[in-house]
């Protein structure tokens, strides 16, 4: 339960990256974070996260994101491994792929900031979920970039097709129900590869 715009993070990293310095971006996995809630009983609301995460993006603006299904982090160990498990099926990764203008904002100065809509596809066991949202962009410096959700999104998890994993975690636990739409935030941080300091 996670992803719908995920794709959109990495499309609007790539295109803060200035015609004049077009290269190859590489993300930096412990300064970025992608956080999912869940909601049961149809009040109780929960936060969850993965703890690996990489990603690039080309000089030719193709974006790659991946993420570990395998770092999943509930806060509770049994409900991991069943994620894992029944959700996940034990796939090592999902992936997220976009192609990007390079140049769309190569006038964006160090500190400045914008909204963007960005669209991509999500490869999760299997199946290629569509991707779009608006995305904040903020260049940092000259070689970093910040990207994080705008506004809330949701995923549906029949169009994730984890809708039967989700079935099984709710057996398990005992549950009457789980909520069948998950939030999701991001911050994804990118350095310019071949830079100092």
């Amino acid at each position: 339960m996670f992803f719908k715009r995920i794709a959109a993070m990495g499309v609007g990293l790539a295109l803060s990256v200035t015609a004049a310095q077009a290269g190859t971006w590489t993300l930096d996995g412990a300064a970025s974070q992608l956080a999912f809630g869940s909601i049961k009983f149809n009040d109780t609301g929960e936060v969850h996260s993965f703890g690996s995460m990489d990603g690039s993006v080309a000089e030719d603006g193709t974006v790659r994101l991946g993420v570990d299904l395998s770092s999943v982090e509930t806060n509770i160990d049994i409900r991991n491994e069943r994620m894992i498990e029944h959700v996940f099926k034990n796939a090592p990764g999902a992936a997220i792929s976009a192609q990007v203008d390079m140049a769309a904002l190569d006038k964006m100065p160090v500190g400045d900031s914008t909204v963007m809509e960005v669209e991509g596809t999500l490869e999760l066991l299997g199946v290629e979920v569509p991707l779009y949202g608006d995305m904040f962009v903020m260049r940092l410096t000259e070689d970093k970039v910040m990207v994080t959700t705008d506004s809330m999104m949701f995923l549906s998890t029949v169009d994730a097709g984890i809708e039967a994993g989700v079935d099984k975690l709710m057996e398990l636990a005992s549950l009457p129900n789980i909520v069948r739409t998950a939030p999701v935030t991001l911050r994804l941080i990118f350095d310019a590869d071949g830079t100092s300091g």
